[in-house]
């Protein structure tokens, strides 16, 4: 899960396992594979990193 923030701030968890794509409209929309689209404040590249870190952070408990 990554957490990002609608545009009226409001903080929430995404899984991000279920993120089909990512476009910018201008605005940043997730689409998962549910068909839901989430319009974030974050760019793409900051949704990118976070999700190498949660996917990184897996892979460090999964190996011990």
């Amino acid at each position: 899960m990554i957490r990002v923030n609608r545009l009226n701030g409001e903080e929430f968890m995404v899984n991000c396992e279920l993120i089909e794509f990512i476009e910018e409209t201008p605005d940043v929309v997730i689409t998962l594979t549910t068909g839901k689209k989430i319009v974030v404040q974050s760019t793409i590249d900051e949704i990118v990193k976070k999700i190498i870190e949660y996917k990184n952070s897996i892979y460090i408990y999964s190996v011990k």
